[in-house]
């Protein structure tokens, strides 16, 4: 029997291509060889999320000018004298009352003026400059970085990790951790129904195949200890449920998918993994931005809810959550009541490591001679230089290696933002 064959053969016994370690969308590190206890989970926001809608800026005359509809601040919930929440994130707001929740605004990638999707998010992901003499996207492109993600390039410089070291869950490829050091993959709605007659045959059929091999041990692996990780969880939860408070509850948006990416990060961030990453789509709003936002903002939300509750206070209280986007939105709305591709935007913090309830970063101000090319809000900040800070406080990364290896050619700047307790 060939694979081919084999695989057929799976799929006619109900094996979907379940927890299949080659097919992913979030990706988990194990701790294995990172320093200290931190666990950092990363959300890249696909499709440039507005963070002038997330993060209103009520207190600046200019917004509600430059925003006829979208600017109106309507249920909005004031976080300071400036800037308000989208009324769709007000279940974070225990979360911003506790210092667990922040915010960076006015920040963006170095990527100017082209306004792709695609371009944005790839150097997202890459943390590349492509404004860096010799550093452009026909330049990265030719050395190879701009197929290895930031976060995997953090990884290589961890000596000796093994094992458990990258999972990634999902159907969407994640390039923030592609690259050499090595990673798993899992898709959370597929399943591996495989007796153990079905894993001897697996075993013995890939045995000479380092490849296959090791990727079909880990399916297994992960199906089986997500089997008893399940089953224990049944148990225990009355105590879960006891300890948090449920999430919030968006019966019209669909979170099941969200809940099941969430509950397995969880799983392994309380055991050995140190560090996530997943994405989130929905977020190119051209037209009726108003209604078209909330369901991103109400899965996103969800995800920083479910985590914190499954993770529960110890680990919670060891984590940092970021999420970042490619690029930010137009401060004017168009003509059909949504924004369009802009430069500066805002990235969205959480965690029991963070030192939240504060808008980090530098406001430039909505004037028009304050805009960024005369449309746009000004960058102040590069994405960059606060992942730097993140992973330089978690887990004792040197500067130099941040600055020229992970982000090569960042500037993090002379002080550290104080973003973590």
């Amino acid at each position: 029997m060939d694979r081919r064959a084999f695989l057929r053969g799976l799929g006619a016994m109900g094996c979907s291509a379940a927890a299949f370690p080659l097919l992913n969308t979030m990706t988990l590190a194990a701790g294995r060889g990172l320093p200290g206890d931190h666990r950092l989970v990363v959300v890249i926001l696909r499709g440039a999320m507005d963070g002038l809608d997330l993060l209103q800026p009520l207190g600046d005359a200019d917004f509600a000018r430059l925003r006829p509809n979208l600017g109106t601040g309507e249920g909005a919930i004031p976080l300071t004298n400036r800037f308000a929440l989208h009324r769709s994130m007000d279940g974070l707001m225990p979360l911003w009352q506790a210092g667990q929740l922040g915010f960076v605004h006015a920040t963006s990638t170095p990527y100017r003026d082209k306004r792709s999707h695609f371009d944005g998010q790839d150097l997202l992901e890459a943390g590349l400059d492509p404004n860096l003499p010799g550093a452009g996207l026909a330049e990265a492109t030719a050395a190879g970085l701009r197929r290895e993600g930031w976060l995997n390039r953090m990884l290589q410089a961890v000596p000796g990790l093994q094992g458990e070291t990258a999972i990634a869950v999902g159907r969407e490829a994640l390039p923030l951790l592609a690259g050499r050091a090595p990673t798993l993959s899992w898709m959370p709605d597929q399943k591996l129904p495989l007796s153990a007659q079905g894993k001897l045959l697996l075993e013995h059929l890939y045995h000479d195949d380092p490849l296959f091999r090791d990727a079909a041990a880990d399916a297994v692996m992960l199906v089986d200890e997500t089997a008893l990780a399940a089953a224990d969880e049944d148990d225990d939860t009355g105590m879960i449920g006891g300890m948090m408070a449920p999430p919030v509850e968006a019966p019209a948006v669909r979170l099941a998918d969200i809940d099941a990416l969430v509950d397995f990060a969880a799983q392994r961030l309380r055991a050995d993994t140190r560090i996530a990453a997943l994405s989130l789509g929905g977020w190119d709003t051209h037209r009726a931005q108003a209604g078209a936002v909330q369901a991103p903002m109400l899965r996103l939300q969800r995800i920083v809810l479910r985590l914190r509750e499954r993770l529960g206070d110890p680990v919670w209280g060891r984590t940092l959550f970021v999420a970042m986007t490619e690029f930010g939105r137009t401060v004017a709305e168009n003509g059909s009541r949504g924004t369009d591709h802009g430069t500066g935007g805002a990235m969205v913090l959480a965690g029991g490591a963070l030192r939240g309830g504060q808008v980090f970063g530098r406001w430039p101000g909505l004037a028009e001679a304050d805009l960024y090319d005369r449309r746009d809000l000004m960058p102040t900040s590069d994405v960059r230089a606060w992942a730097a800070w993140a992973m330089r406080g978690m887990f004792g990364f040197d500067r130099a290696l941040l600055e020229g290896t992970v982000f090569p050619g960042l500037d993090m700047g002379s002080s550290d933002p104080g973003l973590l307790l």
